[in-house]
C-alpha cells in the first residue's frame, strides 16, 4: 500500500476535539454531540479498512445524491459529509451558471456519513480511480488527504490568487500541503472569540464596558472574583468551565504564544510548551478557588453543555465563531443575553484568537475539468456571493476580510447572528483580525489530541496532577509515534 490506509483511524480519536470544533460538521442544527459522532465514525471506519485490507471490497454506502444544472453543463461530482455543504455548492452553482453561460456545471452532490466519505476518499486517492472531482475534507482528516499532495490533489494557488489579499492567511495556511500549495477551499475562519452573559452580569453589577476593559488573564480572573461576589458565591455558579474533552483552551494559549506542539509538517511534536503549561496551570488555579468548574461531558458543544449554560452555571468561554449557529440552534431563549468580545492575553502584545475547526474543500487531479472545478470552488467558497450565502445561511465568520468592514454585510440588522448577541460579531472579528492564529493539524495531531483529551487534562483538572508531569506523560506518548 502506497499509503497507510489505517491512518484514516487515527483522526476518529482526534475527532472528538477537532470535529466538535469543526462549524461544517453540526451546521444548521447537525447533531451537536460531535464527539460521539466522531467515535461511530471512527469504528464504522475501522469494519471498512480492514475489509479493505483483507482483499475484500467494502460495502456500498447509502448516499443522499442531488443534482442541478444543465444538461449539456460540465459534469462535476462533488462529495460532502454535511447536507448543508450540498445545498450551498448547488445554489452557488445555480449562480454560477447565471453568470458564466460560456462554463455552465453540471453539479452532482453526493452526502455521505462522515466517516464513510472520509474513508471513501482516502481509498480513491491510494488506488488512483474513483475520486470525485471535487471533495469537503473536515480539518481533522486533512493530513491523511493532504498526504497525497503529489499525486491525488489540484495546487488551488492560481485560483485562490483573485482574493488571496484580503483572505486571513491562516486560515488558508490551514489547508495547506507541505510544499507549500493550498489544496483546501475554507468555509470559516473559525476564529475564537469570547463569549459572555452579560444579562447575567449585569444582574451582578457589572457592564459592557468592565468586559471592554479586560485584556490580559488577570483581567479576566479579577472580572470573574467581582462577579461571584456580585451573586454572593451561589453554589452551582462559575465564572467559567475548563474542559477535558477538547484542546481549544490549549490552542489559544498555543496561538497567544506564537507556539504549536505538533512542531507543523516538519516537526517534531513538543507538548511540554509555556503556553500550555501556562494555560493548564491558571485552570487549575481557576478550580481551586472556585471561579471555574469542569464542563460537563467534557466541552461546551455537546448537550449538557448547552444545558449549562442555559441554567446560567456559567456567564463566559471561548469558542470559535461558529459557536454563534449553536446558540440560535439549541439556545434560543438567551437572544439579547450575550456579548462577544476578544478573548484576554497573557501578555498585552500578543495576538487574542486562533482558528479552530473547518472544512477544506478539494480537487482530485482524477477530474476531467480541474481547472473549471477550482475554479468554481475557489469562486464559490472566496467570492463576495458565496461569502455571503456562507455567512447568511450557514452562520460562519467568513475568510473574505473585505467584508467584514462592508457596513451592508456586517451591520445587517436583518441577519439573525447580528439580532441574537448584543453587538455585532465582525465589530469583534476585525479587533483581532491580525493576530488569528494557526496550529498546524499534521500526521501527529491525532496522537496528541486523543491523548491529551483521554488522559492529560482529566490528569491535570479532576485528579490535580503537577503540570509538569502529567505533560511528561504526554510527551512520552507522542514520542513514541514520531
Amino acid at each position: 500500500m502506497k499509503k497507510k490506509l489505517v491512518s484514516v483511524l487515527l483522526c476518529g480519536t482526534m475527532a472528538a476535539s477537532l470535529l466538535a470544533g469543526c462549524g461544517g460538521a453540526s451546521a444548521g442544527g447537525a447533531a451537536a454531540g460531535a464527539g460521539d459522532a466522531a467515535v461511530d465514525a471512527a469504528e464504522e471506519a475501522a469494519t471498512e479498512v480492514a475489509e479493505a485490507e483483507g482483499g475484500e471490497a467494502a460495502e456500498e454506502v447509502e448516499a443522499v445524491t442531488d443534482t442541478t444544472g444543465p444538461e449539456d453543463g460540465t459534469p462535476l461530482e462533488l462529495w460532502t459529509f454535511v447536507e448543508l455543504h450540498g445545498t450551498f455548492y448547488r445554489d452557488m452553482c445555480d449562480k454560477w451558471n447565471a453568470e458564466n453561460p460560456d462554463k455552465q456545471i453540471k453539479l452532482t452532490t453526493v452526502t455521505y456519513p462522515y466517516g464513510d466519505m472520509h474513508q471513501k476518499m482516502i481509498m480513491s486517492l491510494q488506488t488512483g480511480t474513483g475520486a470525485p472531482d471535487i471533495c469537503d475534507v473536515e480539518v481533522g482528516q486533512f493530513p491523511n488527504v493532504v498526504a497525497y499532495e503529489d499525486e491525488g490533489l489540484v495546487p488551488l494557488n492560481d485560483y485562490v490568487a483573485p482574493y488571496e489579499a484580503t483572505m486571513v492567511k491562516s486560515r488558508l495556511d490551514t489547508y495547506a500541503g507541505a510544499d507549500g500549495n493550498y489544496y483546501g477551499a475554507p468555509f470559516h475562519v473559525g476564529a475564537t472569540l469570547m463569549y459572555y452573559n452579560l444579562g447575567e452580569m449585569e444582574k451582578a453589577g457589572l457592564t459592557q464596558a468592565d468586559i471592554d476593559a479586560v485584556e490580559t488573564w488577570d483581567d479576566y480572573v479579577a472580572l470573574g472574583e467581582r462577579y461571584l461576589d456580585g451573586i454572593d458565591h451561589a453554589e452551582g455558579k462559575y465564572w467559567t468551565s475548563v474542559d477535558t474533552g477538547g484542546t481549544d483552551w490549549m490552542w489559544l494559549a498555543m496561538a497567544e504564544y506564537g507556539e504549536d506542539w505538533t512542531g507543523g509538517f516538519e516537526g517534531p511534536a513538543n507538548v511540554q510548551l509555556d503556553s500550555v503549561k501556562k494555560m493548564l496551570t491558571m485552570q487549575q488555579d481557576w478550580l481551586n478557588s472556585g471561579l471555574a468548574e469542569i464542563s460537563p461531558d467534557g466541552h461546551v458543544d455537546l448537550e449538557a453543555g448547552f444545558q449549562n449554560i442555559l441554567d446560567h452555571n456559567i456567564v463566559s468561554f471561548p469558542k470559535a465563531a461558529w459557536y454563534m449557529s449553536r446558540f440560535l440552534n439549541y439556545m434560543p431563549e438567551e437572544k439579547g443575553n450575550w456579548y462577544l468580545a476578544p478573548c484576554p492575553v497573557f501578555d498585552k502584545s500578543q495576538g487574542h484568537s486562533v482558528g479552530i475547526g473547518g472544512t477544506g474543500t478539494v480537487v482530485t487531479d482524477q477530474s476531467d475539468a480541474q481547472e473549471l472545478a477550482a475554479e468554481f470552488v475557489c469562486w464559490a467558497k472566496m467570492g463576495e456571493e458565496g461569502e455571503n450565502y456562507i455567512w447568511e445561511n450557514l452562520g460562519f465568520d467568513v475568510c473574505n476580510t473585505a467584508l467584514w468592514t462592508d457596513d451592508a454585510f456586517a451591520h445587517d440588522d436583518s441577519n439573525q447572528y447580528n439580532q441574537f448577541f448584543r453587538n455585532y460579531p465582525y465589530d469583534v472579528l476585525n479587533k483581532v483580525k491580525d493576530g488569528i492564529g494557526k496550529i498546524s493539524v499534521v500526521a501527529i495531531s491525532p496522537t496528541i489530541n486523543d491523548y491529551f483529551c483521554t488522559t492529560t487534562a482529566n490528569e491535570v483538572l479532576e485528579q490535580g496532577m503537577d503540570v509538569d508531569e502529567a505533560l511528561q506523560e504526554l510527551q512520552d506518548a507522542v514520542d513514541l509515534e514520531q
